[in-house]
């Protein structure tokens, strides 16, 4: 059964979410080079819960998305469509981490998929 994976929070000023999160609650960040994107350590790994990601606002209508973790991306988008979803960002990859897409549920609701890439380390 998947399960949710990972959280993106779009900021107009990410420096300053950064700052804001951390303050609040001792976010670690660490920058994807080439992007703006910081990944987001959200806690020791021993407990609960998921990390994620502050990232550069590309519309002023982004969301917050959170991302499920699929072991097959095609069949996933493939059961999307079936079940009356759609998908609203295709499949795109990550060299050496994975691949996603973003879909929309019946009501509207924007989520992402992620499938880890196996020989990733």
């Amino acid at each position: 059964m998947p399960k949710i994976v990972h959280f993106e929070i779009p900021a107009t000023d990410p420096q300053r979410s950064r700052k804001f999160y951390s303050e609040v609650f001792g976010w670690k960040y660490e920058e994807m080079p080439g992007m703006e994107y910081w990944f987001t350590n959200a806690g020791p790994e021993q407990e609960e819960g998921i990390n994620g990601a502050i990232m550069k606002r590309n519309d002023a209508s982004q969301p917050l998305t959170i991302q499920v973790g699929v072991s097959n991306i095609d069949a996933t988008i493939a059961a999307i469509g079936k079940a009356g979803g759609a998908v609203v960002v295709p499949k795109g990859s990550i060299p050496g981490m994975g691949h996603f897409a973003y879909f929309t549920d019946p009501d509207g609701v924007i989520i992402g998929l992620w499938q880890h890439d196996k020989n990733a380390q």
